[in-house]
């Protein structure tokens, strides 16, 4: 139905909501693809942006917030130019380690975070482990993002410190595996298991 006239039109058939926008002289934010895991999310009480960020649906709620907010395009730009993330996994054994300061050693994977690739990986053996070392450690490594089944709360402070995003509770696996269900939104994680 128009929202001036009150007709029924063909609106929502062809461009429905840049018409719609077009229509009601309002800037036009963008799309949300339908996704399960909103809700999914949402019944879990966790928010759906953070759990599945790297979903085409999160991303699309990121760039309608940054048009709300006002982001300056070149800032757009320089985001959608970087592509790649470094996430770091800890491992024992060939699987994720569910106790992050006894790791054997580091599997750093490289990824294209626009086509939601792995585009590299090695791994790395940790210095001894002490307070802080290993969120310092990882920051000069270039590392984003940190999955781990437990890590204690001042090893968190002192990533988000070093810029670095740490998931906590994910269940054992391959680092490819890990790295690949969190690429994808369907990385399962629960409690944390270090209360330290």
């Amino acid at each position: 139905m128009c929202p001036k006239c009150g007709e029924i039109t063909d609106i929502f058939k062809s461009g429905g909501g840049e018409n719609m926008a077009l229509a009601m002289s309002v800037p036009f934010l963008g799309r949300i693809p339908i996704d399960p895991q909103i809700v999914e999310a949402c019944d879990s009480g966790q928010p759906y942006v953070d759990k599945y960020r790297q979903s085409q649906a999160a991303k699309a709620f990121g760039e309608a917030v940054a048009l709300l907010v006002g982001s300056n395009g070149q800032e757009q730009a320089a985001k959608k130019e970087t592509s790649t993330m470094r996430i770091a996994i800890p491992v024992a054994q060939g699987q994720l380690c569910q106790h992050f300061g006894h790791c054997e050693e580091f599997a750093i994977v490289d990824v294209n975070s626009q086509e939601k690739c792995i585009s590299g990986i090695h791994r790395e053996t940790p210095p001894a482990h002490a307070p802080g070392v290993l969120p310092e450690w990882l920051g000069q490594q270039k590392v984003n993002v940190v999955i781990a089944g437990g890590m204690g709360s001042r090893a968190q402070s002192l990533f988000a410190e070093n810029g670095i995003q740490v998931v906590i509770g994910a269940a054992a696996g391959t680092p490819e595996e890990v790295v690949n269900a969190y690429l994808s939104g369907t990385l399962q994680t629960g409690a944390n298991i270090c209360d330290h």
